[in-house]
Order: structure tokens, then C-alpha cells, then sequence
């Protein structure tokens, strides 16, 4: 018979039997996150059912909300996957902009969660028009299997994210107001950009070459969170991995 345990009770146990001994030592949110990472499937299903009670997906940690100035329809970050925040999988991405001289200009930055690896956009404007169709034709280049959500702020140039979520056929989410924490991929590494675009520069003469030019630099240096391998080295790979999963699956 099933002992029926939750990951909480499984986590406490371990404690409680080797109290003594780091290597038995597992946190109740990472045996969370091992379950919702599998792939669908017959284990999945089965490891679900019997958490109490089951759910197909992970219900939010928080629900309170903020509901002031969001835009119709947009998804909290508190629904996103489990795996998102885990770093787990790949495909998940953290959106913003680094603005200009007086805020008339911008550039858009697009950093993928697993493997930080950059994509910067050249932006006419910092609209919400503007944001779309740049981020739209950027993202287009990104193989669909790497393209899974993106995590936002609720600024006013994201104000048509149900647009480019169609256009792209990807889940946004929104962070809360003033959390910049719960987009850590883009505090860590959004200085290493200002080293190359300063505060109070005027961004609108900064050519698309320009901007590739500085996400090949970042995406080659070697970074210590990835074993000191390079963003570019760890997207590749990710990307060959999920070709080969989906071949397989044919």
C-alpha cells in the first residue's frame, strides 16, 4: 500500500531520520518541482494523483493581487508553471527595457531563464505599438521549442501583450508592481548592457548591428552560474536536446 506522504511530510521526515546528514536533506519545493517538470506522461500522471489533494498543474503560492492599473486580461505571475521559477526547463523568458536620455528612447532585452542567454531590440519608441511589432519580429527567430512564455512588468508598453502572445503562440505573464526581484535574470545581468549603453544616453541612433554586436559579447562570456560555460553554448545545446526529444516522439 501507498504511504500516501506529501513532499512536506516526505522533506520533514528526512530531516527528523538524518538530522545529522546534508545529503538526505531535500526542500518540500524542489520535490514540487520534479513532479510538474516531467514531461505528460504515465509517470507524471501517476506521481500527481497522488499528491493530496491531486492537481494537474501547481496552484499559485499567493493570491492576492494588485489590481490597479493592470491591463484586461493579463495573467499574474503567480500562475506560471512551477518549472518556470525552478529554472528547470527551458523556453521561459524575462522581458523589460532599458530606457534612454528623458525617456524617448529604448531598447528592448529579452533574457531566456536557463541559460541567460540575450536578445536586444532596437525600438523606435518606447509604445506599446512599438514594442509589439519589434518584439514580434525578434521573436520570430526563436525556435518555437524555446518559446514557451514571457514575464513581464506592467508597464504601459506591454499594454497589447494579447496580441503578441498570439502572434507568437507563447503565455505572458506579469510581475507584480514594484518586484523586481521575481525578474532575477534581468537584475542580475542588466548592468553588464549599461556598461555598453550608459544612463542618459540617447538610444535612437543605436543601430540593430550595434545591439547584436553586444549580445554576442555577452552571450560568449563564460558565466559562473553555468559551470562557466557560455549563454550560447547552453542554448545551443538546449535547442538540439528539444529537437531530439520531438523526433523521438514522432
Amino acid at each position: 500500500m501507498k504511504a500516501v506522504w506529501s513532499p512536506e511530510q516526505i522533506a520533514g521526515r528526512l530531516r527528523h531520520r538524518y538530522p545529522d546528514d546534508p545529503e538526505w536533506r531535500v526542500s518540500h519545493e524542489t520535490l514540487y518541482c520534479a513532479i510538474y517538470a516531467l514531461p505528460r506522461g504515465e509517470l507524471r500522471h501517476e506521481l500527481t494523483a497522488l499528491l493530496r489533494p491531486a492537481h494537474k498543474a501547481r496552484r499559485p503560492r499567493s493570491r492576492g493581487q494588485d489590481r490597479r492599473g493592470q491591463w484586461p486580461n493579463m495573467r499574474s505571475i503567480h500562475l506560471r508553471p512551477i518549472e518556470v521559477a525552478a529554472r528547470i526547463v527551458p523556453g521561459h523568458w524575462e522581458v523589460d527595457l532599458i530606457k534612454g536620455a528623458g525617456h524617448r528612447s529604448a531598447v528592448g532585452t529579452l533574457a531566456q531563464r536557463t541559460s541567460r542567454y540575450r536578445i536586444l531590440v532596437r525600438l523606435p519608441d518606447a509604445s506599446a505599438e512599438a514594442v509589439l511589432e519589434a518584439f514580434t519580429r525578434r521573436f520570430r527567430h526563436v525556435p518555437p521549442a524555446v518559446r514557451k512564455t514571457l514575464t513581464y512588468d506592467q508597464g504601459k508598453e506591454m499594454a497589447r501583450h494579447e496580441t503578441l502572445a498570439k502572434r507568437l503562440k507563447i503565455d505572458v505573464y506579469f510581475a507584480d508592481p514594484h518586484s523586481p526581484w521575481q525578474r532575477p535574470t534581468h537584475e542580475n545581468t542588466n548592468g553588464l548592457i549599461r556598461e555598453y549603453l550608459p544612463k542618459g544616453l540617447d538610444l535612437l541612433p543605436i543601430s540593430q548591428g550595434y545591439l547584436n554586436a553586444i549580445a554576442r559579447q555577452l552571450n560568449n562570456r563564460p558565466r559562473k552560474c553555468l559551470g562557466f560555460e557560455t549563454p550560447a553554448e547552453v542554448f545551443a545545446r538546449e535547442i538540439i536536446n528539444l529537437k531530439r526529444g520531438v523526433a523521438l516522439q514522432i
